[in-house]
């Protein structure tokens, strides 16, 4: 029997009027929560996740610290992808839980941190060197590039799109990531870029699957 208070995050005020991303976490939550747990108090904050300012988050860890409860999120990238920011959390004293991930460790929330922050910045770089190449080859960007982006995002929208059949009944038997990954690359199944899957990229699927 324990107690939690909850803070879910939407990137944008669009995402907070529709309340899609804030249901969906909700219901990671609740699924999560064991007889007896409550929730005591609920934080609901509409900013990036590359901003540190969280107004609610702070109050969160307040009310949390005053009722000497526990912190739950239903997913730690709706939460932040900067190790640094995760770990000045971590500081605060206050247990943070990740309902999706309930078993994870401070170690292990950190090294997933850690994997979402790179990957961030691998396709950061990948993005710019795409950009890079196209002006090489002469193509005028501006709007150019901002149809190569939204062309990239469309894609990887489009290959979760694709694997939800299959992914989401793995996930609602509970089964890892790193389990899924393994088994889809048994049946043969590749990555969009023609790679072998891993934890991770089986993460980010079910992110791109379950975003509103």
């Amino acid at each position: 029997m324990t107690d939690y208070v909850a803070y879910l995050r939407v990137s944008t005020s669009k995402q907070y009027r529709s309340g899609l991303g804030l249901a969906a976490q909700r219901s990671t939550i609740g699924s999560f929560l064991s007889d007896g747990d409550v929730i005591i108090a609920e934080f609901v904050e509409a900013r990036s996740g590359t901003k540190t300012d969280r107004k609610e988050l702070w109050k969160a860890l307040a009310a949390a610290k005053r009722h000497s409860a526990d912190l739950v999120i239903a997913k730690l990238d709706r939460f932040s992808r900067r190790v640094s920011f995760i770990s000045r959390i971590m500081d605060e004293g206050v247990r943070l839980v990740v309902a999706d991930m309930p078993t994870a460790t401070d170690f292990q929330l950190h090294i997933f941190a850690a994997l979402a922050q790179e990957e961030r910045r691998l396709v950061s770089e990948r993005t710019r060197a795409a950009l890079a190449e196209a002006k090489r080859q002469g193509v005028v960007l501006g709007r150019n590039g901002s149809v190569l982006a939204a062309q990239h995002r469309a894609d990887a929208d489009k290959f979760a799109r694709d694997l939800a059949p299959t992914i989401k009944p793995l996930l609602k038997l509970g089964m890892s990531y790193s389990a899924i990954a393994r088994e889809l690359n048994l049946a043969g199944v590749q990555t969009a870029r023609g790679g072998q899957f891993h934890s991770q990229t089986v993460k980010n699927l079910a992110v791109r699957i379950d975003a509103p």
